[in-house]
């Protein structure tokens, strides 16, 4: 861990009058020689800087251990020490309609800063809790459950024991979060509950992934959903426990697209190749659709100087694959892999049919810093939302596909499952045409 004077200009040190946050990267190297100025890592925005400049301008007005302000409602569930972690409240130091701040289903096409601004405005308590109390409950975790069932924000009151600490992580598997603290009182003022969740909160003989179906079903949003799947408000009462955040987007958005790929497997298979293209903050989304029974493919290519290639050498291509029967290991490529899956299978189940889905995403040296999987969810979301090229072969949809991206067709093969079974099938069947 750094103090952010060791890595941020002097300069820009004294616009921001920084004293109580800390930095961790796993590139603190590069910063410290760069110090925001010199673009080592091959940004054209220094990331640091981005968050650094959002997490002063939240912490100024906070001068002591006490905030007030409104919860959008939110939560959050540590897994550092697990099954003992840190779970507490999210509360901004403003009042009113805060519903935003934590509701990514709405934040395409908003400004990064604006984002990063959402993020680090909610301040987070803390208390380390057994994940298995919430099974026998107790005062704080039940006021918890009261702010993570609320249908609107939630005017909180919260006491920490020391002034709440800003740490600046460089993560691209969890949202960026504000400063936080140990809590040692934690008050609500009237709260509305979203009756949907409150249903499933008492009934305590339905198992978990059956209450995550019905609230995704009945219109409530994914996030909702985690929010609430990770305070442990599910499942049977023997069963119930603390998810942390990271862990529980996963798991919603696995068990909510598990459900509908076995719904769209029964549905007739597409008809042509349908290619989709999408970009969004440095960031290039493309679909391709091929006429044949469900598998899936998620993608990503990471630009040299972004987050996750800092070689500078060459583009770093990788992926994951499902056949028809789905998989038994988890993903390397991370949580997006299932975030990208329940945007495809929702596509699907709207047009009531079935394909092969190769889903890919160019990360772009000019696109900072990670935002979480949700970045993922929505830009694919976006992605089946725009008019399809259509193609009557796969050497035309391979034309468009290739046209459509930065990175050449031929490393995407190399590492796609679907795209190198393809070009096999094509060229067996060359081989027999020729022969015959």
């Amino acid at each position: 861990m750094s103090k952010l004077h060791d890595i941020i200009s002097e300069q820009i040190m004294n616009e921001l009058n920084a004293s109580s946050i800390s930095v961790k990267s796993k590139f603190s190297s590069i910063c410290i020689y760069c110090r925001g100025g010199k673009n080592l890592c091959g940004k054209a925005v220094c990331p640091i800087t981005l968050k650094a400049v959002s997490m002063v301008k939240v912490s100024k007005p906070i001068s002591s251990n006490y905030v007030s302000g409104s919860s959008p409602p939110s939560v959050f569930v540590g897994r550092y020490g697990y099954p003992k972690v840190a779970v507490g409240p999210m509360v901004p130091p403003v009042s009113g309609d805060t519903v935003i701040m934590d509701l990514p289903e709405q934040w395409i096409g908003t400004p990064l800063e604006q984002i990063i601004d959402y993020r680090y405005s909610l301040l987070r308590g803390k208390v380390d809790t057994k994940v298995t109390e919430v099974r026998t409950g107790n005062r704080f975790l039940d006021t918890l459950h009261e702010l993570a069932m609320s249908s609107r924000p939630v005017d909180s009151e919260v006491e920490f024991t020391k002034r709440p600490i800003g740490t600046i992580y460089l993560d691209d598997h969890s949202q960026p979060f504000g400063p936080s603290a140990p809590i040692k009182s934690f008050r609500l003022q009237s709260t509305r509950a979203e009756q949907s969740i409150e249903k499933l909160y008492y009934d305590t003989d339905m198992l978990a992934q059956e209450a995550i179906l019905e609230l995704y079903r009945s219109g409530i949003e994914v996030s909702r959903i985690q929010r609430a799947f990770s305070v442990g408000m599910f499942g049977l009462k023997r069963n119930r426990r603390l998810v942390p955040t990271r862990w529980s987007i996963t798991a919603v958005d696995s068990v909510i697209s598990s459900d509908i790929i076995n719904k769209i497997k029964g549905y007739e298979t597409i008809d042509k190749f349908l290619l989709y293209k999408h970009s969004y903050m440095n960031n290039v989304f493309a679909a391709l659709l091929l006429p044949e029974k469900w598998s899936y493919e998620w993608m990503e290519a990471w630009f040299p100087g972004t987050f996750w290639n800092q070689n500078f050498s060459e583009v770093d291509v990788g992926g994951d694959y499902e056949s028809y029967w789905g998989r038994k290991t988890y993903p390397s490529i991370g949580g997006c892999y299932f975030s990208a899956r329940l945007a495809t299978a929702e596509a699907l189940s709207s047009m009531c049919r079935q394909a092969t889905a190769l889903v890919l995403r160019e990360i772009h040296p000019e696109f900072p810093l990670p935002l979480g999987v949700w970045f993922v969810r929505e830009n694919v979301r976006r992605l089946f939302q725009q008019k399809p090229s259509v193609y009557e072969d796969l050497e035309q949809a391979f034309k468009g596909l290739s046209e459509s991206l930065t990175v050449p067709l031929i490393k995407w093969i190399q590492k796609s499952e679907i795209l190198k079974n393809r070009v096999f099938q094509r060229r067996l069947s060359d081989y027999f045409e020729d022969k015959n």
